[in-house]
């Protein structure tokens, strides 16, 4: 699918992070690429950022300091599913896991399976959201 193409079926914006092209202009994104950024941009959004959009975003930085369990882990994916039901209509969301982040006792890996509603064309993506590290007893715990 040439460039045209995928810019009329997905659109085109923005890459995030915001950055150059190689010919030094703003980066933009087209196709599966540009719904994979807004995807990011919806999780990396807190409702209130953006000015003339104050519901837009998921809202996960609101989790930093709740324990890392698995009831932390469904209150993610509840803002998750939200958030992109509400503000992204080019996917459908297949699955979302939360879990703990092997690598990182502070973090939360969120992986979304999505299908683009254009072509059917089946999408992943993996975000890490920080949380607090262990459970609630032991960081109850902690202060003793």
């Amino acid at each position: 699918m040439d460039q045209t193409t995928m810019a009329a079926t997905y659109g085109r914006g923005l890459a995030f992070p915001v950055g150059l092209s190689p010919a030094s202009r703003v980066a933009f994104t087209t196709g599966p690429e540009n719904i994979a950024a807004a995807l990011r941009v919806i999780l990396a959004t807190e409702p209130g950022e953006r000015v003339m959009l104050p519901g837009f975003g998921a809202g996960l930085r609101r989790f930093l300091f709740e324990p890392n369990i698995p009831a932390t882990h469904r209150l993610i994916e509840d803002a998750v599913r939200r958030s992109v039901g509400r503000w992204e209509p080019r996917v459908t969301l297949d699955a979302i896991s939360v879990t703990a982040a092997h690598e990182d006792p502070g973090a939360a890996r969120v992986d979304l399976h999505y299908r683009l509603v254009a072509t059917g064309t089946t999408g992943e993506l993996t975000v890490a959201v920080a949380v607090g590290a262990g459970s609630r007893a032991e960081s109850e715990g902690a202060g003793r």
